[in-house]
């Protein structure tokens, strides 16, 4: 039932994504920043908030006031920043919940990464906490609503020794050192969030806080202009001697409250803490079957540190030497760290498929994903083509199912993620001839699965990041193209045009320097 679930939600996002890429292209679709872009809210409502704060009055009589003075007297700038406050608070839990439910249909959330998911759920509870507190600062009839109703629920715990709800009797019964402590809480909780948001992207390497310029600049210009067409307002003042009957409440942090209308504290309390323990449990429902990790092999390993600037999830380490061999550190993984990914053999200088005098061990490798057995699948599926528009299709788990892709003149190869390819391995087929040319397909461009395949990839190709393709191999051969699961058709089409392109360009004919170096023998063949 639970797998059904994930993938219904992962067709209909992956739909609605769709939709968002033609107008905001793969790069800067806001559904793959949905967690930077959280970050990004909680920066805008600390800012607008300090500046609220500077002009808010901790009583009784003064905190309904003072907010007035800044939505109506000081429209221009307090109540802007209001209504940015207000809107920045909705937008991130909109983008949190989206986040959330978006790595539970895609899969992100066992295995390695349960420890983001699990961090994720206390995230939730401080953010509703510090909102409805801040609502409680405004003192008007939605605030003396949730003030009641809050306090009737918290009463239900017997921890409380006196019952809250005795604060709001009438008007006699509330002094104004319950918003001091409304106004301190509402400082302390933020914090205690975003300690627990720092906490939550611990496991995480390189952590992306901020999402495109872009996304931040076109999400501060919506708001502004929401807040000048549709301010923040508040509702009749509080009065604890008469009853609230009818108010209009903000149904992205206060929908629980009619639910409290309708049933008891304890059903709610008990509803609440099902619900959290439920997903707290959910990356072990059913547990990840985990993939061999990555092993190192110390004789091949010079200590170089790529491997370990390029794990997505800090499971390898660099520590002293332990073989005796005359380099100062070596690589270590973490086991139960490790995704198996393969991004670190995709950054092994050691990963090169021109060995024949020595066997290809790299210094990392899959256990299951060795290089050896790659180099002899590319020889061997690549001999069965024919013509000059021979095309090497790889691809990985997570993009276009390569074995419905039936092409004459094309093979392809699936890997763990496009990344953990050495860039070696296309110099090798193309200066080899193996093939006229190779096409890399994965995720989509701004949504890698393993985090950062697309991109190190990229970077490598270009030149920009160790180890880099040569600068011999033709670039106008290799070609990238990410769509995702749902990018069949506009696969097929690209290889056609590639294949076309290749027929223009005609055969590979390798600079005189390679063979020469071939003929002599300083350069291992396969």
């Amino acid at each position: 039932m639970l797998n059904w679930l994930r993938l219904s939600g992962r067709y209909l996002f992956e739909h609605l994504e769709a939709v968002f890429n033609v107008s905001f292209g793969d790069r800067y679709n806001p559904f793959y920043y949905l967690g930077s872009l959280a970050f990004f809210f909680f920066w805008i409502v600390a800012v607008s908030g300090l500046y609220l704060y500077a002009f808010f009055e901790t009583s009784m009589l003064g905190a309904y006031s003072s907010i007035e003075y800044l939505t109506v007297d000081q429209w221009y700038l307090g109540g802007v920043f209001r209504s940015l406050h207000r809107y920045a608070s909705d937008a991130m839990v909109i983008t949190m919940g989206l986040h959330m439910l978006r790595e539970l249909v895609m899969d992100r959330y066992r295995g390695v990464r349960w420890f983001s998911w699990f961090t994720g759920i206390p995230l939730i509870w401080l953010v509703y906490a510090s909102g409805i507190g801040g609502y409680w600062l405004v003192w008007d009839q939605m605030a003396q609503y949730i003030a009641v109703m809050t306090s009737e629920w918290l009463d239900w715990l017997p921890i409380i020794n006196e019952p809250m709800a005795r604060n709001f009797i009438n008007q006699a019964s509330l002094s104004d050192r319950f918003f001091s402590l409304l106004a301190f809480l509402h400082i302390g909780i933020p914090l205690m969030l975003l300690l627990v948001m720092w906490i939550h992207i611990q496991r995480l390497s390189n952590p992306r806080t901020n999402p495109p310029r872009v996304l931040m600049v076109g999400s501060i210009l919506a708001m502004l202009v929401l807040s000048l067409i549709k301010p923040a307002v508040s509702q009749a003042p509080a009065n604890l001697d008469l009853s609230v009957s009818t108010i209009d409440i903000d149904w992205f942090y206060l929908f629980v409250y009619p639910l409290m209308e309708k049933t008891s504290a304890g059903t709610l309390w008990i509803l609440a803490s099902a619900i959290s323990l439920f997903l707290a449990l959910l990356p072990w429902m059913p547990p990840l079957l985990r993939k061999p990790a990555v092993v190192v092999n110390l004789d091949n390993c010079n200590g170089c540190e790529r491997c370990y600037e390029d794990c997505p999830y800090s499971a390898i380490t660099m520590e002293p030497r332990s073989d005796g061999l005359d380099f100062e550190k070596q690589a270590m993984v973490q086991d139960s760290m490790c995704i198996s990914c393969g991004l670190c053999v995709g950054a092994c200088p050691t990963a090169t498929p021109f060995r024949r005098k020595t066997d290809l061990i790299p210094g990392i490798e899959l256990p299951d994903h060795p290089l050896k057995a790659l180099r002899e699948a590319i020889i061997e599926q690549t001999a069965t083509l024919e013509g000059d528009q021979r095309v090497l299709l790889m691809g990985c788990d997570y993009g276009v199912n390569l074995d419905k892709v039936a092409l004459p003149g094309v093979v392809a190869i699936k890997l763990p993620c496009v990344a953990a390819l050495p860039p070696s391995f296309l110099d090798f087929v193309i200066s080899r001839k193996h093939a006229d040319g190779v096409l890399l397909t994965g995720c989509h461009a701004g949504d890698c699965h393993e985090r950062f395949g697309i991109e190190w990839l990229e970077q490598r190709l270009a030149g920009k990041r160790d180890p880099m393709l040569r600068k011999r191999v033709p670039r106008e051969r290799i070609v990238t193209f990410w769509a995702g699961e749902e990018g069949g058709r506009k696969l097929l089409a690209e290889v056609s045009r590639f294949q076309q392109d290749l027929a223009v360009l005609g055969p590979y004919t390798p600079p005189q320097s390679d063979v020469r170096r071939r003929a002599s023998g300083t350069e291992e063949s396969a």
